[in-house]
């Protein structure tokens, strides 16, 4: 794909694609949905169902690709991370259920380690539960996490992503809230592929796991995936769905349509029945595209990096020398978004980098990512 491409829905609105070259990120669309995807989207478009039913038969793919007792198709990670905490407040307690947001009565801390706090993890409190911060980066220890549990403990949330300090680790973490019978709930968002991650911290002892569907999964970007502990589960779907009582959860506004469920699942068995070593290896050569042909550039060095914890598959990502004598990284990010078509790159703010993340880039673009670059940095 090098000429331009412009849906006509979107043109109607005026609105221009874009090159999506900084991950999959919901401000840029996640990710683009296979024609299986929405192919089964449109077919369960044009029948009524019972919601309960599917919602379990969809919960038992979930499940068995994420090697848990149960899962849930869930409007999306952040909805997962509010019904993790509501299920660990609430238990299987109607009458608790019924009283969410107000945590009279409940357990409803959060225990999770300062150097993990992040903007997104103001889901965790929407169902009224309180982050309690413990331990400090580069110090933290298990005697700190043990200090923060008490009474009032409802669960400890732990955050995988890139670029986030793992603190004293996800197993140690385990280890030591499942000694005061507190279950860890796990944020792994954008952790999708490896595809063994969806089973990885299950396997670990996680209690709960929410990963984006419209990531790496590949499904609509409304959707995700929760599994997890059989009990926790179940409170998990009281809060949420609950179709056998009156009671409205606090997931009530979270709830998933029959199109996103089913596009959900489908996305799900395609994803782990792919070859992730041919996409892995399409991912590369697009990224030594982009590099060989920035390459002698004064000031600029550019490495090739794919190390799982702090990127997305293997992806170019340009250091600036202090003799590089070009437009600043926020020009330079500027310029190429202002193109025709604009160029959406990752890097900047804390970190003085460029990255061009390759998971979202549309065979032949790394042309016109390589070409507008070029243009900048060599003018």
């Amino acid at each position: 794909m090098t000429e331009r491409v412009w849906p006509e829905v979107y043109k109607k609105l005026g609105v221009s694609p874009i090159i999506n070259a900084q991950s999959w990120v919901t401000a840029l669309g996640g990710s683009i949905m296979g024609p299986e995807v929405r192919q089964a989207m449109d077919d369960a478009a044009n029948a009524f169902i019972d919601i309960k039913k599917l919602n379990l038969a969809a919960g038992e793919v979930v499940a068995r690709s994420c090697g848990a007792e149960r899962g849930l198709v869930t409007a999306g990670c952040s909805a997962a991370q509010v019904l993790m905490v509501a299920a660990c407040m609430t238990g299987q307690s109607e009458e608790n259920v019924e009283q969410l947001p107000d945590t009279t009565g409940m357990k409803n801390e959060v225990i999770i380690f300062k150097g993990q706090r992040n903007r997104y993890d103001k889901a965790f409190v929407t169902a009224g539960g309180t982050l309690v911060e413990y331990g400090e980066p580069g110090s933290v220890t298990s005697d700190d996490l043990e200090a923060a549990i008490n009474e009032n403990t409802a669960c400890v949330a732990f955050v995988v992503a890139p670029f986030i300090d793992h603190g004293i680790g996800l197993e140690e973490t385990i280890r030591v809230a499942h000694e005061h019978d507190v279950p860890v709930i796990v944020d792994a968002a954008a952790e999708v592929p490896p595809r063994s991650n969806l089973s990885k911290f299950h396997k670990m002892g996680a209690d709960m796991v929410a990963f984006s569907g419209g990531k790496g999964i590949g499904g609509p970007q409304s959707a995700g995936v929760l599994a997890g502990k059989a009990d926790l589960m179940e409170a998990v779907v009281m809060n949420s769905l609950n179709l056998d009582s009156s009671v409205a959860g606090i997931g009530r506004p979270m709830k998933v349509s029959k199109e996103n469920i089913v596009g959900m699942v489908t996305a799900l068995q395609l994803f782990t029945d792919s070859d992730e070593a041919a996409e892995w290896a399409g991912w590369q050569s697009k990224a030594e595209f982009v590099a060989e042909r920035l390459a002698g550039i004064d000031g600029l060095r550019v490495v090739i990096e794919d190390d799982p914890a702090e990127r997305q598959g293997p992806q170019p990502v340009l250091y600036f020398e202090d003799d590089f004598d070009g437009p600043s990284i926020a020009d330079i990010k500027q310029q190429l978004e202002d193109g025709d078509p604009g160029i959406y790159v990752g890097g900047g703010g804390s970190r003085e980098e460029i990255n061009i993340v390759m998971v979202n880039v549309q065979d032949g673009e790394e042309i016109i990512i390589a070409d507008r670059l070029n243009e900048i940095l060599r003018s």
